[in-house]
């Protein structure tokens, strides 16, 4: 059987129902319009310059020098001699420390996940460790970080954490 050629071949007895666009007429309206305003344009330009006053012109190209403007520095007050060698007494409370923190980052059923979990936090440049706890319904794995001396230290890991992409972890008072 002979191959034919079907996407270039032109289909029968179809005429062709599109129709040309018709032509737009020459924009002579805008055509005027924008001559009028170079025209007018160019008129103002002669008009401001032949109709310019002589004085004012000369005055621009040709300055005066400048007479030079004293500065007079300003003294500075008296008080400000006074309070410059002045001491000033401030009472300083110490903030309660309410304890090392310690951070919970996971709690897990199997050894593996903890490890995993542990393994993505020693990439982030921090030491954890793994707790097994028995409770009600059977042995937990948790993952933590700790302990710390001020909340802000734990916080500021934290951050390093959710860098990393380990979210979920949990600040909470040291027992």
């Amino acid at each position: 059987m002979a191959q034919h050629d079907y996407i270039n071949k032109k289909p029968k007895n179809r005429k062709n129902t599109k129709k040309e666009p018709a032509k737009k007429p020459f924009p002579y309206l805008l055509v005027i319009a924008a001559a009028l305003l170079v025209g007018g344009f160019a008129y103002g330009l002669w008009f401001i310059k032949n109709n310019a006053d002589p004085k004012l012109v000369e005055k621009q190209t040709n300055p005066a020098a400048k007479e030079k403007v004293e500065v007079v520095v300003p003294r500075a007050p008296e008080f400000i001699k006074e309070i410059r060698n002045h001491e000033v007494q401030v009472e300083v409370k110490e903030i309660e420390q309410k304890g090392p923190y310690v951070m919970q980052c996971g709690s897990f059923r199997t050894y593996q996940q903890a490890e995993s979990l542990k393994a993505k936090i020693a990439f982030a440049g921090l030491i954890s460790e793994i707790r097994e706890t028995k409770g009600e319904t059977g042995i937990w794995y948790k993952v933590r970080l700790g302990p710390y001396k001020t909340k802000r230290q734990a916080e500021s890991d934290k951050n390093k954490l959710k860098r990393v992409k380990v979210v979920g972890c949990g600040i909470w008072g040291w027992t």
